[in-house]
């Protein structure tokens, strides 16, 4: 069985202080929930003080995004994915759509920056999924194909067998539109259909993967219900201890 990991995005909100009076609140909430993963990925600024906060708790910390070399050097506002393990991060999220449609992210750049990933140790969070005009025209299939071949499917068996991947229709993220489980449900086995082409049935049995969009406790029991989803990638019902407990403990 896959064990769910249950991940949160903050995006960009919270100080450090801020971060500090969530860990507050939420570690007690979850302190017995080891039935699922915890992940929370925080802005950079806050990455230090999410680590101490915590410290012995069953709460990972990762990080938003990492740059594509993984190497120091003159790239200001960046950060390398040895940067983030040196923080005490376990993972990063790679290839999110906001990454996408803001800041020109592509398939090849996810590529680039899940190696950079693998190659500090981290845990890549790869993200995959298709607009609403896609969906719309009947494409989601074609564009999740070609997010998989042209992002994930070039790695090597030992490096796929270390990442998780998330599918966000983009149209449900922060929008407050859900897909339904079902909808989700056939995506994710579409996924883990290319996975069992690219990699073989023990990849596929074996690979985590995670729904995102407008995850919030209310639904999130229905799609986890589902056996083809792994987990959830939560933005805005994750910056919420309770709310977020409550998505964990689903």
């Amino acid at each position: 069985m896959r064990k769910p990991l249950m991940a949160g995005n903050w995006k960009m909100y919270k100080t450090p202080a801020e971060t500090a009076a969530f860990f507050e609140k939420f570690l007690p909430l979850v302190a017995a929930s080891n039935h699922a993963d915890i992940l929370i990925c925080p802005p950079y600024v806050n990455i230090a003080a999410a680590v101490a906060a915590a410290r012995g708790s069953n709460v990972e910390v990762g990080g938003q995004n990492l740059h594509t070399a993984n190497k120091e050097g003159a790239y200001t506002g960046e950060i390398t994915g040895a940067m983030l393990r040196a923080a005490g991060c376990s993972a990063a999220i790679v290839g999110h759509s906001e990454r996408r449609q803001y800041f020109g992210e592509t398939c090849a750049t996810v590529l680039q920056r899940t190696l950079a990933a693998l190659d500090a140790g981290l845990r890549p969070v790869v993200c995959v999924g298709e607009r609403l005009e896609e969906r719309e025209s009947g494409r989601t299939e074609e564009v999740l194909a070609a997010q998989f071949r042209d992002g994930i499917a070039k790695l090597t068996p030992e490096q796929f067998g270390w990442i998780a991947i998330a599918y966000e229709p983009v149209w449900a993220i922060g929008t407050g539109k859900t897909a339904t489980p079902d909808m989700a449900a056939d995506a994710h086995r579409y996924l883990r259909s290319l996975v069992r082409q690219a990699y073989g049935a023990e990849a596929a049995a074996g690979v985590r993967i995670l729904y995102g969009g407008s995850v919030k406790p209310d639904n999130v029991r229905g799609l986890m219900a589902q056996p083809e989803i792994d987990g959830a990638l939560v933005g805005g019902a994750s910056l919420d201890p309770v709310s977020f407990a409550s998505i964990v403990n689903f």
